[in-house]
């Protein structure tokens, strides 16, 4: 494991292409050609420390562009040479969220500039369906964009409606704590026996995750909640279940509404790290929770094709290191490896 640490356009015309091609250089767009998903926008936003949503997200958006039509933009934080760097909040080309069906939303403490929040929050106030993988419950720290403050997953400033930020008033829940020995303990998803039938769950048995459960409590802001977690002693699916934690949220979904706002579908999850995806059941609930999202329950089937798309060889989710130096241009079509580069080790400071 190793250690890591434009020139102005001449005309209008050129300008205008140098900006787009700046930010193209963030995102990748995986076109379905057939489909019920057909002429639907997906947006997956990705960028969190830890658990690989750099690559889970373009996996997903594989599956959901290739096997239905859909449309499927994933756009990376970026470091300063243009990688992909997990945690960063250099990110753009959120202006896609203008005219999207869907927004999957995978960031960890983001703190995006006044332009690219702009894009979410007139999404989120026409009520656009949003589905949130694991650190979405505190996807946003605001430190520098004052004008986003409320975001940010501690706010408990004057507008209390958006107490505890986008997580609490989209998703039902902001960040509290883990729930047992992450790592060392994974995650048996059990679906709740009222919502077995729910379309989310159509097709779902046995569920599981490597990430670890999350303290969290949704049903207090309306949510119904479809599987709890039960923690395990240990990081297989076949591994004993700790009897000393009761079972918590593991997957739900609720009905959001911004403060003058249109309401909107939303679904959440505690899981979705890079490994969490190899779990089939795990990851159809994951797809149909985007179908279901988007209003498009009728065409969830229990046996739908959820393959993944091209060589997936993912990276256990850490702290320590990633695949470094990948633009996401190297993630483009559909045999591209997810995920490439080197495993590099992060310096920390001292």
């Amino acid at each position: 494991m190793a250690d890591i640490e434009s020139t102005p356009a001449i005309a209008k015309a050129d300008s205008a292409t140098s900006v787009n091609e700046d930010i193209d250089k963030y995102r990748v767009v995986y076109k379905g050609t057939s489909g019920v998903g057909l002429g639907k926008n997906i947006v997956f936003i990705a960028s969190d420390h830890e658990y690989r949503s750099e690559e889970s997200l373009p996996a997903l958006a594989r599956i959901l562009a290739k096997r239905y039509g859909f449309t499927c933009t994933v756009i990376w934080a970026l470091d300063d040479k243009g990688y992909i760097l997990p945690g960063s909040s250099n990110l753009r080309g959120l202006d896609v969220l203008d005219k999207a069906d869907l927004m999957v939303i995978f960031t960890r403490f983001s703190d995006f500039t006044d332009e690219e929040m702009q894009h979410i929050d007139n999404y989120l106030k026409r009520g656009g369906p949003v589905v949130g993988f694991r650190t979405a419950t505190h996807a946003f720290h605001i430190k520098n964009h004052p004008n986003w403050a409320h975001y940010d997953f501690a706010y408990n400033g004057p507008v209390k409606e958006w107490n505890k930020g986008f997580g609490k008033i989209v998703l039902g829940e902001t960040w509290v704590d883990h729930y047992g020995t992450n790592h060392k303990q994974a995650t048996k998803l059990v679906i709740d026996d009222a919502q077995k039938e729910h379309p989310v769950m159509r097709g779902v048995k046995n569920p599981w995750a490597q990430s670890g459960a999350y303290l969290v409590h949704p049903e207090k802001m309306n949510a119904t909640v479809l599987a709890r977690c039960e923690v395990l002693n240990g990081m297989t699916p076949d591994s004993p279940v700790d009897t000393t934690k009761k079972p918590l949220a593991a997957a739900w979904v609720r009905t959001y509404q911004l403060p003058g706002g249109k309401s909107g579908r939303a679904f959440a999850t505690v899981h979705g790290a890079s490994e969490d995806l190899l779990s089939k059941d795990f990851r159809r609930m994951t797809i149909n929770a985007i179908f279901w999202a988007a209003g498009m329950e009728d065409k969830i089937k229990a046996n739908s094709n959820i393959d993944f798309v091209g060589p997936y060889k993912p990276t256990t989710f850490n702290f320590d290191g990633y695949k470094a130096n990948v633009k996401p241009s190297d993630l483009a079509g559909w045999n591209s490896l997810i995920m490439p580069g080197e495993m590099v080790k992060i310096k920390k400071d001292k």
